[in-house]
């Protein structure tokens, strides 16, 4: 344990005198044309009261990470694994929180269940295929490794609204972006990259970048639908 401790510590020593940092802000846009859909107060109406509209200057759940493999990737998977866990229900029903969890590959997720009642974590995305069952608390077999890069789409077979996302990447450069919209990657080895940013209703975009040696890069996304092919 302490020879894997002194190479971590060694690797990020030399990480950090020679790497970057990638910093920006990501956020999303919505059609131009439907900011006035000429219904006529029709939202109004008890046909369409329960239509939520989506603002899309309040997503959040943003993700920006580098594409792809960087350099030999011999990247030790934490120690500790991550945790997305179960808020306590209301009457109104559970969730998964956090919503959206980015991992690199080979880290164990478990899954503590912090409510009174059951709950059931199930996925059926190709990256992995699991159901922990039906269970309370947090049994220390109620984990799952990814170890394959991809979106892993996860529910609740008893909540119709449990619903969380599990994003697996190729390496550990990425962020998820904050409340102001605002990202940093830092210990970036310098290069070029594929910098993509990514949330889950909107097309993805990517843009070349190249990090320096030292110092900061920065890259503003605006994820819209202009990219879209129209039929």
């Amino acid at each position: 344990m302490k020879t894997i401790v002194y190479f971590l510590l060694l690797t990020t020593t030399a990480l950090s005198a020679r790497s970057g940092t990638i910093v920006g802000t990501v956020r999303a846009e919505g059609k131009i044309e439907a900011q006035d859909d000429g219904g006529g107060g029709a939202y109004a109406s008890r046909k369409y009261k329960f239509a939520e509209r989506i603002n899309y200057t309040d997503l959040h759940d943003f993700v920006v990470y580098i594409d792809g493999p960087v350099g030999t990737n011999t990247v030790i998977p934490p120690s500790q694994p991550a945790v997305v866990s179960s808020t306590r229900v209301t009457q109104q029903g559970a969730m998964f929180s956090p919503h959206v969890l980015p991992v690199v590959v080979g880290t164990t997720v478990q899954w503590p269940n912090n409510d009174q009642i059951f709950h059931n974590v199930f996925s059926m995305s190709e990256t992995t295929n699991f159901d922990l069952g039906l269970y309370k608390g947090n049994p220390p077999e109620k984990r799952i490794t990814f170890r394959k890069a991809g979106r892993a789409d996860v529910f609740c077979s008893i909540h119709a609204n449990m619903h969380c996302i599990v994003l697996v990447l190729e390496n550990p450069f990425f962020s998820m972006a904050d409340e102001h919209n605002h990202y940093a990657i830092s210990n970036v080895p310098p290069g070029t990259y594929q910098l993509k940013a990514w949330h889950e209703r909107m097309p993805p975009q990517v843009r070349q970048i190249t990090v320096p040696e030292t110092g900061q890069v920065r890259a503003d996304f605006v994820l819209g639908f202009n990219n879209l092919p129209k039929l």
